[in-house]
Order: C-alpha cells, then sequence, then structure tokens
C-alpha cells in the first residue's frame, strides 16, 4: 500500500518524504525503469486510532459548518479514510506515485476523443431526438484500447518518448475520460451563433464564432486558482457525480481498498457486468420495441379526449401526475438518483409537488395570466390568437425592437409551468445567497485564511506530494480569454458594450463560490441564466443578440468553472497532478470547441431546411427553438412590458422575496428545533426543478423513489450491501443505456432511412402516446373498461363467497344486491 507522508510530530504540518516526484508538468512520460520504482519501505502509512489529525479534522475544521451529508453513526475511527461514507465506498485512500500518468497513448487517446465526441455530439444537437454520446462511453471504450496498446505496440522511443511504457494505468484512464467529457456536449455559444442565423438573419465570420466560443468555454477554467480552495481540498466537498466515475474506474482496474467494506458475494466487477448487460438489452424495450413503457400514462389512455385529465395527468403538456416509466433514460434524465445524497433528494421532491401539483394547478385553473388558453405547460410561447408566437412580426430590419409592430400584433403569453420556473428561478437567485451567508459564511472565511497544505482530509494529504497549479496561470488564461470575449463583441456588431461584458463576469464570480458549496455537497446546480436575462434585458432592451452573450457570459461562466471543478475534484480523489490536469483539459476544451465549430459550420451550408419543422431527416433545432424563444422574451420585448408594474407578470418578482426570506425562517425554526429535519432544508426547493420545463413528473417522481429506495432505505438497512454496490450499480446503469441508445440508433433506426422494422413501429405500444392515434387510445379505453368490470365481477364473486361463509344467506344476497345495483349504475358505466 504505498503512500507518501509521516507525520513530523503529532501535529501539522506533515513532512513530505520524497520530492522527487515533483516533476515536469507536461511531459510525455516514457518507460520508468527497475530503479525509478518507488521503495514500498520508503512511504509507510501508519494506520492510529484517534489523533491529533483528527482533532483538527474537517469536522470540527469547518467551523460550525452543519453538514446534512455527514453521519456520525458511521464516521471512521481511523485518520487515514474520509469522514463520508460515500466517499469511503468509492475512492481510494492510497496512491502510487509511479505509475504513468500523461504518456503518448494518453495524449493520443485524450484528443481523439476531444474530437470524435463533440463533433458526432454537436451533430446530433441539431436533431430530435439526439442520440447523446456521454462521457461514460468514452470510459468504457478506452479501458479494451488502452490495454490493447499496452499489449501490442512495441516498447521503442521515437525522439525520446516510448511508444509503450507498460501497463495501462488507472490516471491514465482518468485523464482520457477528463478530455474526452471537458468538451463533450454543445458549447454553449453555439446556441447564439445558430439563432442569429435562423432568427435574425446574421452570419458572422468563423473569426467571431471561434472567438466568442472560446472564450465562453475557457474564461471560467480561469477561477480555479480561487475554486481549488474552497470547493476541491475541504472534505465536505464530496461531489456526489464524481464518486460514480471513481467507482466505475476502480471497478474497472480492480482496485482493492477498505472502503469498499467487507461483505462478501459477487465482486464489483462481476456485479458491474451483470447489472451492464441487463441495462443494455432492457432499454430495447422502453427505447425501440415497446414505447409505451418510458411514458406509461395510463390515466390519459382511459379517458382521452378530457382536456382537464389531460392537463394534470398528460405527460407532453400536463403534470404528469399518473405517469410511471419503466425507462432509466428517462428515471436518470435530472442526473442518477443513486449519486444524491436523500436529503437533497427530498428537497426537490418536496418542492417539486408543492410548486407544480398544487400551485401550477391551482393558477391554471383560476386562469390566472390567461392560462387556460394555453396548455399548462409548454416549452413555447403565445400570442393572443392562441398561437406560436411570431417574432418576425416584431422586428425591424436590423434585427431590433419594433413598437409600433408590437402594440399592432399580440403581447406574449407564456404558460403556467413556464412562469412558475421562472419565478422558482427568482427565488432560487436569492436564496442562494442568503443560505450561503447564514449557514457557509464562517466556513468560506476559515478556507480563504488557510493554506492548501493544511487540509485534515486524507487525499488533501495524498495530493500534497504534487506542485499545485499557479496562479498566474489562471491570470494568464484569465486575461487572455477577456481579450478574446473583447474582440468579439467590439469588432462584430453585437450591440454589447464592454461594461456589460465585465457586468456578467462579476455575477458569475459572485456565484461560483456559493452555487459550487451546493453543487458538491447536494450534486445540483443553481443555474444564473435567468437572472442574466432580467438584468440586460432592463439594462439593453430591445437587443437580442447583446441579451444571448451577457447570459452566455454570466452563465457559463459559473458553469464550466464548477465543470472545470469537478473535474478537479475527480483527479483529487484519483490522485493525478493538478498541473498535468490543467494543461490536459485547457488543450481537449481548445479542439473540441475548434471542432464544434466546423462542424456547425458544415452542417448549416449542406444540410437543407437545417432548424426547420418540415426538415426530413430531423435536424429540427430544438434546442435552439428554446434558445431563440428566451431571446424573443428577454431581449427583444424585455421584462420591462413582462415584470414592471402594471405588466401582466408583476406579480411573479415577489419570488425574490420567497427567495430571500426563506432560509431566514429556515434558520430560526432549526435555532428553535436544532435536531429537526429543518436542517436539511436547502434553496434546492427552488432550484431543484430548473428542468421544468421540458422536464416533468416523468421525469422527477420515479426518479426520487429510486434515490429514496437506495440512498435512504438501502442505506440504512443493508449499509454493507450500498458500500460495496451503490456507486457501481449506477455507474452500470448509465454505462448500459448509453452504450445501448447508439446502438439502436446506427444499427436499427439510422440505416435505410429508418425502414428497418417499419411495422414495428406503427404497432400500439410504440404509438399509444401520439396524438394521431385516438382509435387506438378509444379501443384501449374500452379494453381497460372492460377489464376494471371484470375485475369488479370477481371481487363480487369473493365477497359474496366471504359473506356467505361467515354471515349467512340473507347477508350474501344483501351485499351482491348492492354491489350488482352499484355496477350497473349509469354513474359506473359513465366512468
Amino acid at each position: 500500500m504505498p503512500t507518501e507522508f509521516v507525520s513530523e510530530s503529532a501535529a501539522f504540518p506533515l513532512q513530505l518524504l520524497d520530492s522527487k516526484f515533483n516533476s515536469a508538468d507536461l511531459r510525455v512520460e516514457s518507460e520508468v525503469t527497475e530503479d525509478q520504482q518507488v521503495d514500498s519501505d520508503d512511504h509507510v502509512q501508519p494506520l492510529s486510532s484517534i489523533s491529533a489529525f483528527t482533532a483538527r479534522s474537517s469536522i470540527n475544521d469547518s467551523a460550525d459548518f452543519d453538514d446534512p451529508n455527514l453521519d456520525p453513526s458511521r464516521s471512521t475511527e481511523f485518520d487515514d479514510e474520509s469522514p463520508y461514507p460515500e466517499v469511503r465506498s468509492a475512492v481510494a485512500n492510497t496512491d502510487d506515485p509511479s505509475i504513468h500518468v500523461t504518456t503518448l497513448r494518453t495524449w493520443v487517446l485524450g484528443l481523439a476523443w476531444a474530437i470524435i465526441m463533440p463533433g458526432v455530439n454537436q451533430f446530433f444537437f441539431f436533431r430530435y431526438p439526439t442520440v447523446p454520446i456521454t462521457g461514460i462511453v468514452a470510459q468504457l471504450l478506452s479501458f479494451p484500447i488502452g490495454r490493447l496498446c499496452a499489449a501490442y505496440l512495441p516498447r521503442k522511443k521515437i525522439l525520446g518518448i516510448s511508444l509503450n511504457p507498460g501497463p495501462f494505468t488507472i490516471k491514465e484512464h482518468v485523464l482520457i475520460t477528463i478530455m474526452a467529457s471537458v468538451g463533450a456536449t454543445s458549447a454553449y455559444a453555439t446556441d447564439i451563433i445558430a439563432v442569429q442565423r435562423v432568427y435574425y438573419n446574421q452570419k458572422f465570420s468563423f473569426s467571431y464564432q471561434w472567438f466568442l466560443v472560446m472564450s465562453t468555454q475557457l474564461i471560467g477554467f480561469s477561477t480555479g486558482g480561487i475554486t481549488r480552495r474552497f470547493l476541491v481540498s475541504p472534505p465536505s466537498m464530496i461531489w456526489p457525480a464524481t464518486l460514480v466515475s471513481c467507482a466505475l474506474f476502480n471497478t474497472l482496474h480492480s482496485e482493492q481498498y477498505a472502503g469498499i467494506g467487507r461483505l462478501g458475494g459477487l465482486s464489483r466487477e462481476r456485479f458491474f457486468v451483470y447489472v451492464f448487460t441487463s441495462a443494455f438489452l432492457w432499454y430495447f424495450f422502453p427505447g425501440y420495441l415497446f414505447q409505451a413503457l418510458s411514458w406509461f400514462s395510463w390515466v390519459t389512455w382511459i379517458s382521452p379526449d378530457n382536456a382537464v385529465v389531460s392537463q394534470l395527468f398528460g405527460y407532453v403538456h400536463g403534470m404528469g401526475m399518473s405517469v410511471v416509466t419503466f425507462d432509466w433514460a428517462q428515471i436518470a434524465y435530472i442526473g442518477s438518483p443513486l449519486a444524491m445524497p436523500w436529503w437533497a433528494t427530498a428537497n426537490i421532491i418536496i418542492g417539486f409537488v408543492i410548486f407544480y401539483w398544487i400551485v401550477t394547478p391551482i393558477l391554471y385553473f383560476t386562469n390566472t395570466w390567461y392560462s387556460l388558453y394555453m396548455p399548462i405547460s409548454s416549452r413555447t410561447s403565445f400570442d393572443n390568437t392562441q398561437n406560436t408566437y411570431n417574432v418576425s412580426r416584431i422586428l425591424t430590419s436590423e434585427s431590433t425592437f419594433n413598437v409600433t409592430a408590437y402594440e399592432e400584433y399580440s403581447p406574449i403569453f407564456i404558460p403556467a409551468a413556464f412562469v412558475m420556473s421562472y419565478g422558482l428561478s427568482f427565488a432560487s437567485i436569492t436564496a442562494t445567497i442568503v443560505h450561503c451567508y447564514i449557514h457557509f459564511r464562517k466556513q468560506i472565511w476559515y478556507q480563504a485564511r488557510r493554506s492548501l497544505e493544511e487540509q485534515a482530509d486524507i487525499h488533501a494529504r495524498l495530493m500534497s506530494r504534487y506542485p499545485q497549479v499557479p496562479e498566474w496561470w489562471y491570470l494568464s488564461l484569465f486575461a487572455l480569454m477577456f481579450a478574446l470575449g473583447v474582440v468579439s463583441i467590439e469588432i462584430w456588431p453585437t450591440e454589447m458594450p464592454v461594461w456589460a461584458f465585465v457586468i456578467a463576469l462579476l455575477i458569475a464570480f459572485t456565484y461560483v463560490i456559493p452555487c459550487g458549496m451546493i453543487q458538491a455537497i447536494t450534486n445540483q446546480q443553481i443555474g444564473l441564466n435567468v437572472i442574466t436575462e432580467l438584468i440586460i434585458g432592463y439594462s439593453l432592451p430591445g437587443k437580442p443578440v447583446a441579451m444571448m452573450l451577457f447570459k452566455t457570459y454570466g452563465y457559463i461562466t459559473m458553469y464550466q468553472a464548477l465543470t472545470f471543478t469537478s473535474d478537479f475534484k475527480l483527479g483529487h480523489y484519483m490522485k493525478i497532478p493538478p498541473r498535468k490536469m490543467f494543461w490536459c483539459q485547457i488543450v481537449a476544451a481548445i479542439i473540441a470547441g475548434t471542432t464544434q465549430m466546423g462542424v456547425q459550420s458544415w452542417m448549416f451550408s449542406t444540410i437543407p431546411d437545417i432548424c426547420s419543422s418540415t426538415q426530413k431527416d430531423g435536424f429540427t433545432c430544438p434546442n435552439t427553438e428554446v434558445f431563440g424563444t428566451a431571446s424573443i422574451f428577454w431581449g427583444v420585448i424585455g421584462p420591462q412590458r413582462l415584470f414592471s408594474s402594471g405588466q401582466l407578470y408583476q406579480s411573479v418578482l415577489v419570488f425574490f422575496i420567497i427567495g430571500a426570506v426563506s432560509p431566514v425562517m429556515g434558520w430560526l425554526a432549526m435555532k428553535r428545533y436544532p435536531n429537526s429535519i429543518i436542517r436539511y432544508m436547502n434553496p434546492l426547493i427552488f432550484n431543484g426543478t430548473s428542468k421544468i420545463p421540458p422536464a416533468s413528473a416523468l421525469n422527477y417522481v420515479p426518479w426520487a423513489l429510486v434515490g429514496f429506495i437506495f440512498q435512504y432505505v438501502i442505506r440504512r438497512r443493508s449499509f454493507a450491501w450500498w458500500t460495496k454496490y451503490n456507486y457501481v450499480l449506477s455507474a452500470a446503469l448509465d454505462a448500459g443505456l448509453a452504450v445501448s441508445v447508439i446502438f439502436i440508433f446506427f444499427v436499427l433506426q439510422y440505416p435505410a432511412n429508418g425502414s428497418i422494422g417499419e411495422s414495428l413501429q406503427h404497432w400500439w405500444g410504440n404509438t399509444v402516446g401520439l396524438p394521431l392515434n385516438f382509435q387506438l387510445k378509444q379501443l384501449m379505453c374500452s379494453s381497460l373498461r372492460y377489464l376494471i368490470q371484470l375485475l369488479m365481477v370477481w371481487a363480487l364473486r369473493f365477497v359474496s363467497y366471504t359473506a356467505q361463509k361467515h354471515s349467512g344467506t340473507l347477508t350474501c344476497h344483501l351485499i351482491t344486491s348492492v354491489l350488482l345495483t352499484s355496477k350497473l349504475s349509469p354513474s359506473m358505466g359513465s366512468w
């Protein structure tokens, strides 16, 4: 068990034994010879009982930080383990600094993925339905490829660089996966470019596009020097999503460590294979053979022509009050429920029930904001004729707001669920600041004064052997990306001033620590897109391009900063040298962004009718439609015509006050009842439902149920099983789903223009959710009614038999007569 430290005394600082491993930061490693191997006798990590380290542990050092993830009953008795069972079960508490990290195959495989994944995902980004290739696909495929390279490449050197330095290591695997995923999803700024072309007929040069994408993607990375102190090194910042990746890495590489426990039975490797195979095969049913399993909206099948039933129980434009799903893609749509602590899941589902199952229907059926003239939930906006809002009718030839045309046309109307999502976004902004001030201010101040070398945590101590990224690297990156941002908004006619650019960055930097702490603890991120839209809408009304740029710099800067930090936490857990991690992320992000811009430019120049609702191949650009609608709402019309005094949606601003007051009330209640569940209340009540729309109860209710089963019931009743298998189960389900989605699309749907299995695509189980399948719905309705009547007949016979056996024949006939009368009554028949 190679480790690195012994203590000079019972107190800090810990003495670094080997400094020889603090090597170059961005060099390709060659073979490690035998005389370079670490002598395990020189690296002894004592397993001591409670010591001075524990006295200075992160629990006490958090300065009265009430950590809801900390379970004292599960705390460790040794100072060489994390105090969090989630971390202990997924992360090894050892490090071998002698293994390879940045080899030639690391760079080749990592950069190959940094081209393939962003390119393919950008291509499908504009298509509906999309087929995303997630980082877990690269994580799985890189493992056998790396093993093959280690087995068959010659052990030779070219220009001093080894083609095959030895076995494929877990640290190489981690870096390859991070390079693959850092820019895998479509860059947010590509939507700006698409909306400019589709909605406002603006086609700027590739230089503008590249400057814009690079500055928005990388300027957030420059906050790494700040975030590592507050969001990476502290043990309480566990980052639940990274634990799933850690568990999968350790499972694939057969790593054994104390945190997985001593439960017998299947090994984690075999368990992963079984679950992965099952998940891969099962998705063929809800994803291809019987798609109704994905949206089992049985109440609307019974009464397909009832508008109220559709609004309350429908899954497309309704509240989904009856929806059941057997599709892991739907359950994990908002994130894996196996990775989120139960208390955080409970916050989200409570907020969902209160605001979307209680408040929203009340607002809708009382016709608040003229809601009854629209669906209760939709991602589009409407005019006063109940048609989709036509933005071209209120624009000038320069793509700016035309007041006269707006007054002649129509105000804009949005559905009740959409209005609620804006209100909850307002509440989450103020709730986040107040909550973090009340609960985290002492910890933030403590971490600001504490050096990174003094973190009282085994993983931070293991990582302190590696040199940190110098602050001037981050400052240089910020200066360069700031310059690119200024060039992109000044040279081209974006109508966005530099002062607005600076304010957007200040908003992002203000929220990065509070939002990062909430995400690191709860696995949910607070979005800044709505508040940035509100600010710029008032500051620069009638300028949609400036609004989109301001929102992107204000929101994505924080988003990218937290993505960078999350990857750094993964590297922290897996003991990756920070400087090598930094350069791998930066280089991969640049290549990924450039690839995305090239693919998008090619698509708009070669695909006919792209972003049209009638595009024959499905390239209808649904995300661009949402982005464009927001640009109309906030940029063209502006919030002053929506939320100012006397306007239709003025009352929504009260959510700012609700968000600010709620944490204070919760804090006062917690002081009065310190051991109650109030201590678990969190801004997630407001922000956890931020994916609505387009998400619905189909995604939230089953997700919360699965989270309750695994993160509460099993964790409490079978902690040993949970410790060994929980995160492996999450990784296996995600991996099986991802591979199955890709297989179904490229093997069964894409070839032959989708004609494979055409008859199968049109059977009832795949069309029952479609609006045009009215006759089949009626047939299903009749079938369900017949089934219910049949069950009632059998129930009658059972009741009659029971009554005859226990109460005599007279009672039997009396009960039978009453029930038959009820069964045959007109009200029952109409039902």
